[in-house]
């Protein structure tokens, strides 16, 4: 492989475009769908968002890794840590433009290159991340490689590309899904997490609210979450195209059809759909940032959200279900939110928890525990 510029990382993309730059992390050669965010902080609990399972990570914001990583043994008072989503970096690899090797900010242990390097994640950095923004805007996501060799050895990567399953192939929320049951919190009252890939914040903002969260399997099924005697139930978000989780479709249908108060959040709002009889689609480009402007179409205010993913639910295919719009993407008019006429599930395309991101929606969060004090 011949390297105009002598450095010694490359990403590929699968229409054949090429960035060259430097490699950090693991040396290694890495596959996934090409993705980017476009919020300026937060790239710990970006990076440790189950949801991003599968794909490299592009930052539009030109500088990561000035405020360092914190040591995921600092934790907050609910035994979670405090800066990360999970507990380890869930990306298959990561793109930026100027890698920082001298962070500032009292909580890093250490740099963002040491961070990829012991959990074993390639980087690659100094390519054109507004250049690569703009191909994927216009062309859409699509399968890429980096390939990071300090020896500069040769390999026919587009073979490597080539031979690699597609995103929405692959069934990714059985790797992020809690293998076994985990209950946090010591109250009563008990949340039911169906966990495809649950963030911390998530569980965080059930255990302010005074209750207990209870995180069960995937493929749990409604007898055995409706043994915990749950107060209430939450679909949670994780990776991939949500038309891989048939298997849950028939519990999440009978979760939404019981009187038990439903809250179903991004990967969740699109199986509760899906599950009632809606159907969904891929964005071009999806929506990941943390300034994502949507409208509530109950009450007609606007609010700026944290999102993160690349399907949606198709607006029009609400029309034969039980499904009303809640609420909707100003940029797009993409579908954001949905309600059952029956007042006891409601679902969000956005993360109301945010982490990162505004807190501009964590009503949804308090609505839906007003339906479970009823």
């Amino acid at each position: 492989m011949k390297n105009p510029i002598e450095n010694d990382a490359v990403l590929l993309l699968q229409d054949g475009t090429r960035y060259f730059g430097k490699g950090f992390g693991k040396a290694s050669t890495v596959v996934g769908e090409v993705v980017f965010n476009t919020g300026m902080v937060g790239y710990t609990e970006s990076l440790t968002d189950p949801s991003y399972g599968g794909q490299l990570l592009s930052f539009t914001y030109p500088l990561i890794g000035n405020y360092g990583v914190p040591a995921y043994s600092d934790i907050d008072e609910f035994s979670l840590p405090r800066y990360f989503e999970s507990s380890k970096i869930q990306t298959n690899g990561v793109i930026i433009n100027q890698l920082c090797e001298l962070p500032s900010h009292w909580s890093s242990t250490r740099t963002f290159d040491e961070w990829l390097t012991s959990e074993g994640i390639t980087g690659i950095s100094s390519i054109d991340t507004r250049s690569l923004t703009i191909k994927i805007r216009e062309s859409g996501v699509m399968m890429g490689l980096i390939s990071y060799d300090p020896d500069n050895n040769d390999s026919d990567l587009n073979s490597v590309l080539d031979k690699s399953q597609t995103y929405d192939a692959l069934e990714f929320f059985k790797h992020t899904s809690t293998k076994k049951p985990k209950t946090y919190g010591t109250a009563n009252d008990k949340v039911v997490i169906l966990d495809f890939g649950v963030k911390n914040g998530i569980v965080r903002n059930i255990l302010q609210r005074s209750y207990s969260a209870v995180i069960v399997p995937y493929n749990y099924t409604f007898e055995q979450i409706m043994e915990y005697n749950p107060k209430g139930i939450l679909i949670s978000n994780g990776p991939g195209d949500p038309q891989r989780c048939q298997d849950s479709f028939n519990t999440i249908k009978k979760i939404c059809n019981s009187n038990i108060p439903i809250l179903g959040i991004c990967l969740g709002h699109q199986l509760i759909a899906l599950s009632l009889g809606a159907s969904t689609y891929k964005l071009q480009y999806g929506h990941r940032g943390q300034n994502k402007s949507c409208k509530d179409l109950v009450t007609g205010k606007n609010f700026v959200t944290s999102q993160n993913h690349g399907y949606a639910v198709d607006y029009k295919s609400l029309d034969n279900t039980q499904l009303e719009p809640w609420f909707i993407n100003l940029d797009d008019n993409s579908l954001e939110g949905i309600r059952h006429k029956n007042n006891t599930c409601i679902a969000v395309q956005f993360h109301p928890e945010a982490h990162p991101g505004p807190y501009d929606a964590s009503y949804v969060f308090d609505l839906f525990f007003r339906m479970m004090s009823v």
